[in-house]
């Protein structure tokens, strides 16, 4: 007798083959240079101008590609019409970053920061926090699988190199997450611009130990679960008639502040 599997064993089989069979063009000289460094990330076929080639020729050689040269006015990558290419395309895998667990116990040698991304949609939003979360040492960069932006080679660009080294995990439910890391001792602060406390208030005397921030989409905000599951709404301190702020800036701003001064 054969027993039929539930739908949601056939639902998450063929979500792990879907993921498996992904694939990702980066574009751009910086983001294929570091792609092609990275011995983390699985290389599948590089696309380049003459011009790119003598450009990336270490990198090329270090990668062990061998690499398809193309005439710059047939550069034959798919990718968008608008995608500043620079002559240089490189199909990957996405990078696996491991469990949040892992990642958010940190290096052992500051307390461990993380940021948490609510429906932030923008890849260039989010390559841009990437960017900063590695300039402040942040864990890592976490987002919903849904109704976030996906690994792609415009975040690849943005970030600047920042995808290669900075993980960027993307979980199930955000408020999951959010639990989890309350439960190793994270302390969870959302940022509200309508909190009555700032950042720098809310981790005075606690700078030991380990925050989550975590940043809402531009106009919406937090979605309300999301607010309830902090364990504080905190806003960024400002001086002028004005305090709204890009959410990739937020970000930068953020971890810098929870660095804490005491």
């Amino acid at each position: 007798m054969t027993v039929k599997k539930p739908q949601w064993v056939i639902d998450k089989e063929q979500a792990k083959k879907a993921m498996a069979a992904q694939t990702v063009w980066m574009f751009g000289l910086h983001a294929v240079r570091d792609a092609l460094l990275n011995p983390a990330r699985e290389k599948l076929r590089l696309i380049v101008t003459l011009n790119a080639q003598t450009k990336l020729a270490e990198a090329i050689a270090e990668a062990g590609i061998t690499p398809e040269v193309v005439d710059a006015r047939r550069f034959s990558a798919p990718l968008d019409p608008g995608s500043v290419h620079q002559g240089a395309a490189l199909e990957v895998k996405p990078l696996d970053w491991g469990d949040l667990e892992t990642l958010a116990l940190g290096d052992g040698l500051r307390p461990p920061r993380i940021v948490l991304l609510d429906r932030v949609t923008d890849p260039h939003n989010v390559g841009a926090i990437l960017r900063s979360a590695e300039v402040f040492g942040a864990c890592a960069v976490v987002a919903p699988r849904h109704h976030s932006a996906p690994e792609t080679g415009a975040l690849a660009k943005t970030a600047s190199g920042a995808l290669e080294r900075q993980p960027y995990v993307q979980v199930r439910n955000l408020s999951d997450a959010i639990q989890q890391l309350q439960r190793m001792g994270y302390l969870v602060l959302g940022l509200d611009g309508e909190a009555e406390v700032d950042i720098e208030t809310a981790v005075e005397g606690r700078r030991d130990r380990p925050v989550a921030l975590v940043l809402g989409a531009e106009g919406p905000g937090l979605r309300q679960k999301t607010r309830e599951t902090c364990d504080q709404l905190v806003k960024i301190r400002y001086f002028g008639a004005f305090g709204s702020l890009n959410v990739s800036n937020a970000a930068a701003v953020a971890l810098y502040a929870s660095q804490g001064r005491d």
